[in-house]
């Protein structure tokens, strides 16, 4: 791949070209807020934290540095006065609209903000609309279990019509990558609570310790990728580690060198 000449806070450096601006300059060991960013999914540029100031020529502008490729000539700040002064009117918008969001009020704190100029909304919990619960329900597990509804002001992310997701397979992945632990799930016995999405799902059991250990959508949805060649044992994680433990040590003879090298 093509390289390319950039400069990022004054230091010349070259890089593929159309790499995201957020990734190098946190390679470089320059700090950049964001809440909307995941590297295993497409930059999405909701939350606007990551702003930074690029010059070309005779051009000044600023833009969000997670979906910034890099290319020739480019000269980018990641701490100007202008940079500063977007990153925290977006940093009290969130505030605005998550008061909550204990990871708002720390990102606060770090840049100076001591309380929003806006009004504190409190009827829609801790989410930011930053998109990654619906881009890695889509683009890695392909459920397509929610979505953004509404709009303006009253936009939000839910299920379709409010109910209960026949789409949705419990994997948790939505929790997994929520910045802002808006997203709530509970396993009660041998059921999946998915609290947020309204959906709830059996789960199946162990055949080692019978413990309730995925749901069985779940488990139904890594079989048809993997294909019937390749069948799912229906193992917990902890029974399938002692398994994995005991062979090696079987095979070995060498047993505190194996847990140590397991754990």
């Amino acid at each position: 791949m093509a390289l390319v000449k950039t400069i990022i806070d004054g230091k010349e450096i070259e890089v593929e070209r159309d790499r995201w601006a957020l990734d190098v300059a946190r390679e470089m060991g320059i700090s950049i807020p964001t809440l909307c960013h995941h590297p295993a999914l497409e930059p999405y540029g909701a939350c606007r934290l990551c702003v930074v100031e690029v010059t070309r020529g005779k051009w000044t502008w600023l833009t969000t540095s997670c979906d910034l490729p890099i290319r020739e000539g480019l000269s980018i700040k990641t701490n100007t006065a202008a940079v500063m002064k977007s990153r925290k009117m977006a940093l009290e918008l969130l505030w605005a609209r998550a008061p909550e969001a204990e990871c708002i009020q720390s990102l606060a704190k770090k840049l100076g903000v001591e309380k929003p100029r806006f009004s504190l909304r409190d009827d829609i919990g801790k989410c930011i609309l930053c998109g990654l619960c619906v881009r890695v329900c889509d683009q890695l597990i392909g459920a397509s279990a929610i979505s953004f509804t509404n709009r303006g002001v009253e936009r939000r992310v839910s299920t379709p019509f409010d109910a209960a997701s026949h789409r949705c397979i419990g994997c948790n992945a939505c929790v997994a990558v929520c910045p802002t632990g808006h997203i709530l799930t509970t396993d009660v016995d041998a059921v999946r609570h998915m609290e947020t999405w309204r959906t709830e799902l059996d789960m199946i059991a162990c055949e080692a310790c019978g413990r309730p250990y995925m749901p069985v959508k779940e488990f139904e949805h890594i079989q048809a990728k993997l294909g019937e060649q390749t069948p799912l044992e229906k193992i917990c994680p902890v029974c399938l580690r002692s398994r994995t433990v005991a062979r090696l040590e079987s095979a070995s003879g060498n047993k505190e060198k194996i847990e140590s090298t397991v754990r």
